[in-house]
């Protein structure tokens, strides 16, 4: 149980740090066209980006080399 909770921490703590560093930087080079986003609009994507953080990242960097 105690693996289980370790890791769901460790899930939790990239995924908080991997939403906010998107939502602030990432969040328009992810998209083909350019979007500003206002604060709310963060302020909604971010639980999401934070539970899908390894799609988000994935979809990030993907964006960041083309």
């Amino acid at each position: 149980m105690t693996l289980f909770l370790t890791a769901l921490a460790l899930y939790a703590t990239v995924g908080f740090c991997t939403a906010a560093a998107f939502v602030l930087f990432g969040v328009g080079r992810v998209l083909a066209h350019d979007v500003t986003f206002t604060p709310m609009a963060r302020l909604f994507l971010f639980p999401g980006a934070a539970a899908l953080w390894p799609y988000v990242l994935l979809r990030w960097l993907r964006a960041v080399r083309t």
